[in-house]
């Protein structure tokens, strides 16, 4: 096993145990898309079932969305190598975001709702308890400054979540991997990627602006992703503005009295007189005080 296998196994591990991501009995449908992140997740999973002594079942899902150019037969053939069970699903949800995304527009949330909607139906057909989708830490942090610098929000994607319809649980086994130590791991495996045709059509996307952004910060510190990652699971509401999460109108109802009591280290302290005379201030003190002229309606100037 090579270092970064090992280094991404653990933290897919990690994260499994953590975030309580699969349990004995599941059924875990895989969603493998042809990138470096699915065919990393799907195997490492494999591996991780191999050696953990879970019982749980793993079966993967591609979703063939009729795009130009669309070979799948190194898919097909890497799947068949290691005997890992799928379906490639066929639907012309192309042809539908083409049709319905202006010229100059991103396609890649028209297309993800479209392609979400299969998957989705497909587990509850078929009835699996989990669906696995591939995204990592960077993919985490980044749309974290999306939301921020574009949406106004502050979100990410949660390692593990019920979907609205409260029909399906959605896991994110890689949440503590690093997309450079993917990248490695899939030179190294020679995994046989198929590219994204639809969105790597269009230049200047806003996920690759921020990814830079990102990256020239760690350049200056490169704890910045990892301390990114951290923020987001290091919720202070408190220290934030959202009325839902904080209730400012009545904020003064949770006060509490003041002690009657007041704690000195000599309670004698309380009885004595100030002296005024002891009291010297300091010389920038005394020269701001001789300019300020106090007026009788109070104000100063």
């Amino acid at each position: 096993m090579s270092q970064v296998e090992k280094k991404l196994r653990q933290y897919m591990a990690r994260a499994i145990s953590q975030y309580n991501l699969i349990q004995d009995g599941d059924r875990v449908l895989v969603c493998l898309s042809g990138g470096k992140d699915s065919y990393t997740m799907l195997n490492l999973l494999h591996q991780l079932r191999t050696r953990s002594g879970r019982k749980f079942d793993l079966f993967s899902l591609t979703l063939d969305q009729a795009q130009p150019g669309w070979d799948d037969a190194g898919l097909k053939e890497w799947l068949e190598g290691k005997e890992y069970p799928y379906e490639i699903l066929h639907r012309d949800t192309y042809s539908v975001v083409k049709e319905k995304v202006p010229e100059g527009k991103t396609y890649c949330s028209l297309c993800s709702r479209l392609r979400r909607g299969n998957i989705y139906t497909y587990a509850k057909k078929h009835g699996f308890t989990k669906i696995a989708l591939g995204h990592h830490r960077d993919d985490l942090i980044e749309s974290t400054m999306m939301g921020l610098l574009y949406s106004g929000e502050i979100r990410s994607m949660p390692p593990k979540l019920i979907t609205d319809d409260k029909c399906h649980i959605v896991i994110r086994p890689m949440v503590l991997c690093k997309e450079s130590d993917i990248i490695a791991y899939a030179k190294e495996q020679a995994f046989p990627i198929i590219p994204c045709n639809l969105c790597g059509s269009q230049e200047n996307l806003t996920r690759q602006r921020v990814k830079e952004l990102i990256q020239n910060l760690a350049d200056h510190n490169s704890k910045v992703p990892a301390n990114m990652l951290h923020a987001i699971s290091n919720i202070r509401k408190s220290q934030l503005m959202d009325t839902e999460l904080w209730d400012f109108n009545n904020l003064e109802n949770q006060l509490v009295d003041f002690p009657e009591e007041v704690f000195f280290e000599n309670d004698e302290m309380m009885h004595e007189p100030f002296d005024t005379n002891s009291f010297q201030q300091a010389p920038e003190i005394e020269k701001a005080a001789s300019v300020v002229k106090i007026h009788p309606a109070g104000s100063l100037k």
